[in-house]
């Protein structure tokens, strides 16, 4: 299977037949169909303990699901590999059809029914930059804790997986990312857009004589030292885009895996960055950064939450977005 490729209709459909052949070939009614829930658990937590706390049972009946599991089926299932439970291929293969299955079963009986925030005992998985780590979390967090004070939030970081992998194997309920390509069964929906500022060190000696909150002077900008915060450790970015319009370039000495750390290097002096404006006003103070306008006009980033269509109606899914939705209308700050 590749990963982070959609299932194609036909692969899903010979994937399900193939699961239910598995099961026929046993014994079906003496199938504990309980052991399906943990080895889903299993296949998003990759651990144990985390699988157990996903559907409330102890380490050790988890442990002891998957041994059952193991001697059905005939194959090991998972491997450990460090802290980390491993799926193996057959693992891998069966899945995708026991996953949508149990949401298939999961909806039939219980998609109508009421959410009561209130009473939720669950964790809410999202997906996405330290961006929405700084700006988002706490906002999310602060009304979750007001309306579901026994449910639990957690972000994943963007580098954990691609996406449509991740809503796939509902590893995650949202994923919080630049505006993107996704198959038909990803809803998206905008959530704001985010303008970019440059941003220095407090007394950086080369930009002394330009006032915060200016543009910086075009040469200047592109004759100094850049760092950028890069995923996959590509060394451009929407910047570079702008300034090939103009027929000029820039000069990007350092990448860096998240917008943390590139605040934390342009604080130790010597280098320039452009980062969402909202993320820099957040940090500057902490990190000692003034913030200027670009020389070139970047088009900003539209950040949308993205989730399986499934989950549209899903009313603990519709009430996740909305707070999402409320937190993010906070963004208010103003422009450089």
């Amino acid at each position: 299977m590749t990963v982070g490729a959609p299932i194609a209709p036909t692969a899903h459909l010979w994937k399900s037949h193939v699961c239910i052949a598995i099961i026929h070939s046993m014994n079906f009614t003496a199938f504990d169909l309980n052991l399906l829930r943990v080895f889903d658990a299993l296949m998003r937590e990759r651990g144990v303990t985390r699988a157990g706390e996903r559907i409330g049972l102890s380490q050790p009946a988890v442990s002891s699901a998957l041994n059952r599991l193991r001697a059905t089926l005939d194959d090991q299932l998972f491997v450990r590999s460090g802290s980390r439970m491993v799926p193996t291929p057959r693992a891998e293969d069966i899945a995708p059809a026991i996953a949508e299955a149990l949401a298939r079963i999961e909806g039939a009986l219980f998609g109508d029914a009421a959410f009561d925030p209130a009473a939720a005992e669950r964790t809410f998985t999202l997906q996405g930059a330290d961006y929405f780590a700084v700006l988002l979390l706490p906002r999310l967090s602060r009304r979750m804790a007001a309306e579901a004070p026994r449910a639990r939030l957690r972000l994943l970081d963007t580098a954990r997986g691609e996406v449509e992998r991740l809503l796939r194997d509902d590893v995650i309920d949202l994923s919080l990312e630049p505006r993107r390509a996704m198959p038909e069964w990803v809803e998206t929906e905008p959530l704001i857009t985010s303008p970019f500022v440059a941003v220095a060190a407090r007394d950086e000696p080369l930009l002394a004589d330009v006032p915060p909150g200016e543009a910086l002077p075009l040469d200047r900008y592109c004759a100094m030292p850049h760092a950028i915060r890069s995923v996959d450790g590509s060394m451009d970015g929407v910047v570079d885009e702008a300034l090939a319009r103009m027929g000029r370039s820039r000069r990007v000495v350092l990448a860096l895996p998240n917008f943390h750390a590139v605040a934390a290097a342009v604080a130790e002096g010597g280098l320039i960055a452009a980062l969402p404006e909202e993320f820099a006003r957040e940090r500057a103070a902490r990190d000692g950064l003034v913030l200027y306008r670009t020389p070139v006009p970047v088009v900003p980033t539209e950040l949308n939450m993205f989730w399986r269509r499934r989950n549209t109606a899903n009313p603990a899914h519709a009430w996740l977005r909305r707070l999402v939705r409320e937190a993010c209308a906070e963004f208010t700050l103003p422009r450089v």
